[in-house]
């Protein structure tokens, strides 16, 4: 059972890898954060990495995945099935200096609950798991998990040298946690694995708000990378690791035979390694797609680089796009859909098994595979293309159908619930 404090809760602390960027776990504390606002409360970041406000941020190093240390520790601890004692000794000692400073960072930000987003999760940083676990049981401070990647959903943990951590830590099992999940699927999962009670609160987005139009900033968002005013902007708004599915956008491309189509890849591929980045250059390469790999200037926020280019956000990029492709084949829920939809844009999808579940049955509609592409569904991509008429009636059926079911009204409803006991004292 979930035990909130017998005090009011005003401030709450986001705890996490890094919050930064455009991944979309930082996406979602970027939206929790705006409702929770909203609702009255006060935010604080601690993390390795941010690009929130300073004096709402406490950083503590060792939280990055991408730490020296930490590096070490997934290099040994996956992918073998021993593990030295080196390597134990080092998730001990970096759990205390990271358990250290999140004790001062309580005491720096006096925050009466955390939401530890996807750390006690995914074992991308055991060691922040492992000192996140022992704050929460020392301090009894109440604590929302909010899961977006289960370790049993990425092939990469299949063999591992830490199976004690993961069975202990991801997630654990503790009455001061109230554990929140993205799907139905998911959900069911997880209370088929740990018995533990769960809720499940998909990704939205602010559906009540319009997206923002170009504006003289990004007016010049296709010229600067090279696409004509009559090209087709083919955006696939992912990172490029290979539950992505990019290899199906290529191959669209390349069925749909039309130098008008132009493909941009938004996101960066650094998280998971290069292999699988080669691979689709190859590819596209094979099949005479031009790839424009567009991460080095498509930021978190605007700004102008040394060279004097432009860096354009995400949000830059979207309007200027004639097609959304979304060809994964796992997804936690699918930020880039949403996204998509409240940008009134046409979609390219695969079925995956979150659209299938929570997605689909809704009634969205959009230009969707089963796992491989077919004749038909380059057709269906050609005419929304060509067909504007068509086009906008789809999008805007989506936008209304998204209104409904995927706003941050959800969100709140689902976040007052969790907040709101008999005791706890809502702030205004």
């Amino acid at each position: 059972m979930f035990h909130l404090p017998k005090r009011p809760i005003k401030r709450i602390g986001f705890v996490s890898f890094r919050i930064a960027g455009t991944d979309g776990v930082s996406l979602e504390i970027g939206k929790w954060t705006e409702i929770l606002e909203r609702m009255g409360y006060e935010c604080f970041f601690i993390c390795g990495h941010s690009d929130r406000p300073e004096e709402k941020t406490f950083l503590i190093e060792e939280a990055d995945f991408r730490h020296p240390d930490v590096d070490l520790i997934n290099r040994e601890s996956f992918g073998n099935i021993h593990r030295s004692p080196q390597i134990s000794e080092l998730i001990r000692t970096t759990a205390t200096k990271i358990k250290e400073k999140l004790y001062a960072a309580l005491q720096a930000t006096n925050v009466d609950l955390l939401i530890a987003e996807n750390c006690l999760t995914i074992p991308m940083n055991i060691p922040l798991g492992s000192a996140l676990e022992d704050l929460v049981v020392e301090t009894r401070i109440p604590c929302i998990a909010h899961h977006h990647d289960f370790v049993w959903e990425r092939q990469r943990y299949a063999v591992s040298a830490v199976n004690d951590y993961l069975r202990a830590i991801f997630p654990p099992p503790l009455s001061e946690i109230a554990h929140v999940v993205i799907s139905t699927v998911a959900g069911e999962e997880f209370g088929r694995r740990t018995g533990l009670p769960y809720h499940v609160v998909p990704n939205v987005m602010d559906f009540e708000v319009p997206p923002p139009e170009p504006d003289d900033y990004s007016q010049d968002f296709r010229e600067s990378f090279g696409v004509g005013p009559d090209d087709f902007l083919i955006l696939q708004p992912t990172r490029v690791v290979p539950r992505k599915g990019i290899e199906h956008t290529i191959e669209l491309i390349r069925r749909l035979d039309d130098p008008r189509c132009r493909l941009m890849i938004t996101h960066d591929h650094t998280d998971e390694g290069d292999a699988y980045f080669h691979r689709i250059r190859s590819y596209a390469e094979l099949l005479g797609v031009e790839i424009i790999f567009a991460t080095e200037r498509i930021c978190s926020r605007r700004r102008i680089k040394s060279d004097g280019r432009k860096c354009y956000s995400i949000w830059d990029a979207y309007p200027h796009a004639d097609l959304i492709t979304y060809p994964s084949t796992y997804e936690g829920f699918g930020n880039a859909f949403l996204e998509a939809i409240h940008f009134r844009k046409p979609i390219f999808c695969n079925r995956y098994t979150i659209f299938m579940t929570d997605i689909a049955p809704l009634g969205f509609q959009c230009a969707a595979m089963d796992g491989f592409l077919t004749d038909e569904v380059v057709e269906e991509v050609r005419a929304l293309l060509l067909d504007k008429e068509r086009q906008e009636v789809m999008v805007e059926h989506n936008y209304e159908l998204a209104r409904r079911y995927f706003s941050y009204d959800r969100v709140e409803n689902e976040l007052r619930s969790l907040l709101s006991p008999p005791w706890a004292v809502t702030p205004h």
